[in-house]
């Protein structure tokens, strides 16, 4: 045996495996859908986890806010609610604060004063008490659906 040499037989090597276009394609194809659905997903859980904001909050983070789009929480203030013909504009009162509303859109049947709401939309600007919405949610109970059967009408004017 001469020295500085090995008498074991060298392990063979495996040739490494070198991907084909098509492969590497796929690959790019899938990690762009990839990202694209996760983008997605992250984009509409934010938005929806942020149910609403109450008129307090509302203002004291319209700074912040700006004119983005929010959920606006409240109590229609009674006498306050005008219909247009594009809507509706009415004050939306929280704990100790009160947000103007000019909403577009046909208001739900059961609005009025005193019911509490919540409205989708934006303020004019960063400095603006006008709140302008796209849609209005009226909050109620099956109690008070008891109470006043006679205002809950199916669209074609049936009480239920």
């Amino acid at each position: 045996m001469s020295e500085g040499k090995s008498t074991a037989p060298a392990t063979p090597q495996k040739p490494t495996k070198k991907m084909t276009r098509p492969a590497v394609r796929l690959f790019l194809v899938g990690g762009v859908i990839a990202l694209a659905v996760g983008f997605l997903l992250v984009k509409g859980l934010g938005s929806s986890l942020d149910y609403f904001k109450t008129v307090d909050q509302a203002v004291s983070q319209k700074q912040s806010i700006g004119t983005s789009e929010i959920r606006l929480q409240g109590t229609v203030v009674p006498g306050s609610v005008t219909r247009t013909d594009t809507g509706a504009t009415f004050q939306v009162a929280g704990g100790t604060k009160q947000v103007y509303v000019v909403n577009s859109g046909t208001p739900p049947q059961l609005f009025k004063g005193s019911m509490p709401v919540v409205v989708v939309g934006h303020f004019q600007s960063s400095e603006s008490a006008t709140f302008v919405s796209n849609q209005i949610m009226v909050k109620h109970t099956s109690s008070y659906i008891e109470s006043h059967p006679e205002r809950v009408k199916a669209p074609d004017g049936t009480v239920h």
